[in-house]
């Protein structure tokens, strides 16, 4: 087993992304998925990003920093978009990271320290020719470059939050892929723990 924090994208803990860390669960993870926005989900990535917006990023980002806090330091840190910016500051800064699962975006590493930290393996998911990944996908590319452990996966086409079921740019193709990846690496990490 591996534990797992996962943090949503910005239109909130939506039943894909709940569904998505049952599917973690069910192949033998314990995942905890923090709220950051107290219940609230939103119909559009402009509503949510308004709310981020008025509510802060940064009080959002500490909101995830300190759902962690109760936590072992010795888990895989994952995000989804927005939840990325926490999960990528935890990854990097937490001294016991065991791994990143870095979905639709990738912040660069300079953002929270000078390099990745060694021994913390990486993968990140987007799709080629999401607007919102196009932006990221310079950060992705150099972390995959400079980072042993770091893997990028590109998927054909343009929905950003491509593997949430309750979303309708939901593209159940790449969302499969992307999960036997992502179990994939969680086994992993179970197995390089043990050893």
């Amino acid at each position: 087993m591996t534990e797992v924090v996962l943090y949503h994208h910005v239109q909130g803990l939506t039943e894909g992304v709940r569904s998505f860390a049952d599917e973690l669960r069910q192949a033998g993870h314990s995942v905890h998925a923090p709220d950051l926005f107290d219940g609230r989900t939103f119909d559009t990535i402009e509503d949510g990003m308004a709310f981020a917006r008025e509510a802060g990023f940064g009080a959002l980002a500490e909101r995830g920093v300190a759902a962690a806090e109760g936590i072992s330091p010795e888990v895989v840190y994952a995000g989804f978009s927005f939840g990325v910016m926490v999960a990528q500051q935890l990854a990097q800064t937490r001294p016991g990271a065991r791994g990143a699962l870095l979905m639709y975006s990738c912040i660069p590493v300079s953002e929270f320290g000078d390099a990745w930290p060694e021994g913390v393996p990486v993968q990140v998911h987007g799709k080629e020719a999401d607007p919102f990944f196009e932006e990221d996908l310079e950060a992705a590319r150099a972390l995959a470059d400079s980072t042993d452990g770091a893997e990028l996966f590109l998927y054909p086409g343009e929905q950003h939050l491509f593997a949430d079921s309750s979303l309708p740019e939901y593209d159940p193709v790449a969302a499969t892929l992307l999960t036997e990846r992502v179990l994939g690496f969680l086994d992993a990490v179970q197995a390089d723990k043990k050893n």
